[in-house]
């Protein structure tokens, strides 16, 4: 009877998650999982807050899988987009006192999974598994001997065992090779990489690449081989700033020497999510690449962060890129036809859905406002403010009006900290978000949307692409449920299209670049009366623009992210409700 009880609750479990997948084909950035609050006590200084970073995904017998900074477990997913927590702490089989991964290595070792968190003393396992969605897992090394921050493994071609780590802002990276039966190192580490921000603007550190106070820091290593050649990933300058961004090295041997690339690998400067840095590439169940990265909110404290995952791939040319053009907007989740090498006529990548953003500052109401916490920080994608309500109860409310009647097709429901009242650390049973979605074509008769007055997950950045798109100017979500705190939202945030025209060429678009400093330009151009927001476009090659910064509300920029020894192609697209703009003309700046 008790074995046919939980043959039951499996299949209900099994069911429910493959109905999931079956409803929804896309997602949104930053990933929806359920982040736990920090178990640092001493970054509390400003209330409890959610974090995590540092992320690896690994493709393992068919099933995704995701380990962050400091979250007491990991998580499995079949499609990348409904996660499961398996919660362990990775203790050390003799001392009870240390059970934090901080800034993990995964790797793969033939049928074995192995993961190692960061360490500068020999006093640390490295684990191994075959089973891990049961959480099946024993010592592989019960010390390793070498230690190391920011590690990373990678099994190359020929089944040797590599490994890369460093976090410093004084020393390199570094690489070596691993004996893959005893993980004992073959010869000594050898330096791989060290930053030269004198040349490279965006490896300076500080918000605005000012090199304030510090020297800009190297971590997050991470090696991906393709064809011939080996891509070593680097994250820099600083993990709390908007540049957060991976570098990229390129060699032919997996121990070097490199050539640094010009432009990092993923960077997003701009936007609703910020930062693209301490990541990993790996592929899917199709073949194709994407990019785990950290993404920066530091709020409540310095290390708040989130997770975003962007497509990724490689050019006829074998030159690896990283898509975060429109990154935090709807894509589509992998997929059998669809080429991740490719991007699609308009420039963008053929994941985008091409749903727009329909409510950017637009006018908004609500049930109450707790002190300077105002209403329109929650529709100005900008991650770090947020409109909170006077309470959590339920009850309270907050309405979009996004200004004529438009196609919605998914809504992102980005919930902040105010006032975290739970001293409990990680994750608990009775942690979950309850609300319902309405909608409304005059403001006066309101249908019911979306019902999740009885959820029982936790859902802090909760996306929901609708089953069939509905016609609505106003959008309401209704407080029934917060796990702790005051009802507090950063970003409410609606897609689809406007059913309108889109907008219109920018027109004189200028870039100068500073004669006596290379690495930045200032850029200027007409402001475009039907656009919200702008895309520009540079890269070092005129006919391979990958990197990409959204400027809002604005209609000039200054940039400080160049090579100082080369030369820079860009041009712009204009934004809005219903798409984007033609290009306009490529231009070389020296």
């Amino acid at each position: 009877m008790k074995y046919l009880r939980f043959s039951v609750l499996f299949f209900v479990f099994s069911f429910s998650f493959l109905l999931a997948r079956s409803q929804q084909k896309t997602y949104c950035n930053p990933l929806n999982i359920d982040y736990g609050y920090t178990p640092i006590p001493n970054f509390s200084e400003w209330g409890r807050h959610r974090a995590t970073a540092d992320p690896v995904i690994v493709l393992y017998k068919g099933d995704y899988y995701l380990f962050s900074t400091n979250q007491w477990g990991y998580w499995w997913s079949p499609d990348m987009l409904n996660w499961k927590f398996i919660s362990r702490k990775f203790l050390r089989p003799w001392n009870k006192g240390y059970d934090e991964l901080c800034a993990p290595g995964v790797g793969i070792i033939g049928d074995t999974m192995i993961v190692f968190g960061s360490t500068y003393t020999s006093e640390f396992t490295i684990w191994m598994s075959t089973n891990p969605k049961a959480n099946e897992w024993k010592p592989l090394v019960d010390s390793f001997a070498i230690g190391g921050w920011d590690p990373s493994f990678f099994t190359d071609n020929d089944g040797k065992l590599y490994m890369y780590n460093g976090s410093s802002n004084r020393f390199p990276m570094y690489g070596i090779e691993l004996n893959r039966q005893t993980m004992q190192p073959v010869g000594t580490r050898k330096e791989m990489y060290l930053l030269e921000p004198w040349r490279f603007g965006w490896q300076r550190f500080g918000e605005h690449m000012d090199n304030t106070f510090l020297d800009p820091f190297i971590e997050g290593s991470h090696m991906t081989r393709y064809k011939d050649k080996y891509y070593l990933q680097y994250g820099a300058p600083g993990t709390e700033f908007s540049g957060y961004a991976d570098g990229l090295l390129v060699g032919t041997d997996p121990l070097g020497p490199f050539e640094a690339q010009s432009d990092p690998l993923s960077i997003k400067l701009g936007g609703y999510v910020r930062g693209a840095g301490h990541g990993t590439t790996f592929i899917d169940k199709f073949n194709n690449y994407w990019h785990v990265s950290t993404t920066v909110v530091s709020v409540k404290n310095t290390f708040e962060r989130r997770i975003g995952i962007w497509p990724t791939g490689f050019d006829k040319d074998d030159n690896m890129f990283c898509n975060t053009t429109f990154g935090d907007y709807p894509h589509y989740i992998p997929a059998p036809g669809i080429n991740g090498h490719e991007y699609g006529k308009d420039g963008k990548s053929p994941y985008f859905t091409g749903w727009m953003l329909l409510n950017y500052n637009k006018p908004v109401q609500v049930s109450s406002t707790l002190g300077g916490f105002l209403p329109n920080h929650a529709v100005d994608e900008l991650t770090k403010t947020y409109w909170s309500a006077a309470t959590g109860n339920k009850g309270e409310w907050f309405q979009t009006d996004l200004g004529n009647l438009s196609t919605v097709n998914a809504v992102q429901i980005n919930y902040a900290d105010q006032d975290v009242e739970q001293n409990r650390l990680g994750k608990w049973n009775d942690q979950y978000h309850q609300y319902k979605l309405w909608y409304s074509a005059d403001g006066k008769k309101w249908t019911l949307l979306v019902d999740k007055s009885h959820n029982q997950t936790d859902i802090p950045h909760e996306y929901v692409e609708l089953e069939k798109p509905v016609q609505a100017r106003y959008l309401k979500l209704e407080n029934i449920r917060m796990p702790t705190g005051k009802f507090a939202l950063s970003g409410f945030r609606v897609f689809g299209n406007g059913n309108g025209a889109r907008p219109d060429k920018v027109q004189q678009f200028i870039v100068l670049r500073t004669e006596k400093d290379k690495r930045s330009a200032f850029i200027k151009w007409r402001p475009v009366d039907n656009a919200f927001a702008y895309n520009i476009y540079y890269g070092t090659h005129p006919d391979k623009l990958y990197t990409s910064i959204m400027v809002h509300a604005n209609n000039e920029y200054w940039m400080k992210a160049m090579d100082a020894q080369k030369a820079y192609f860009y041009c712009i697209e204009s934004v809005n409700e219903n798409g984007t703009s033609e290009r306009s003309p490529v231009i070389k700046v020296d």
